[in-house]
């Protein structure tokens, strides 16, 4: 039989572990996720979330705005998605936030306004928490096979 070499195995059942697992909520928009997330990582601690929404003003853009309650009362953020689309396509008429960057331009936390530095600061760190909990995901996954 031919042994695949130890990398090889580790890539298969992480392929086979996105395969079988996907991400943690397949319905929620990953603009949604990531401003959840950048919240969480400027808060420290992950808040009791009230609810969210996303409105598209087409070539000016899309804000996701998400409620949560934290130490203080009923907070919010706002992340601004810059318009990236060239044309209209299927999946665009379809589900008009695709036509929007999956990484903000701006964010707007309980009136703090993230830009630049800061707020690419404050993205990578959600990136991060996000591959930290997808691989702990994955080898949940993995265990139970």
């Amino acid at each position: 039989m031919l042994e695949l070499p130890r990398l090889s195995r580790v890539s298969a059942m992480l392929i086979a572990a996105v395969a079988a697992f996907g991400c943690s909520n397949p319905r929620e928009d990953v603009r949604l996720t990531l401003c959840k997330d950048m919240v969480t990582v400027e808060l420290g601690m992950e808040p009791s979330w009230q609810g969210s929404q996303t409105q598209t003003q087409g070539r000016e853009g899309a804000v996701v705005t998400v409620h949560f309650a934290g130490a203080s009362g009923d907070q919010q953020a706002a992340c601004y998605y810059k318009y990236d689309a060239v044309e209209d396509t299927a999946l665009t008429l379809a589900n008009p936030i695709e036509a929007y960057s999956t990484s903000p331009s701006k964010m707007v936390l309980n009136g703090r306004t993230l830009t630049g530095a800061e707020l690419a600061q404050v993205v990578k760190r959600a990136m991060q928490k996000q591959g930290r909990a997808f691989v702990d995901r994955a080898r949940e996954t993995l265990r139970g096979q």
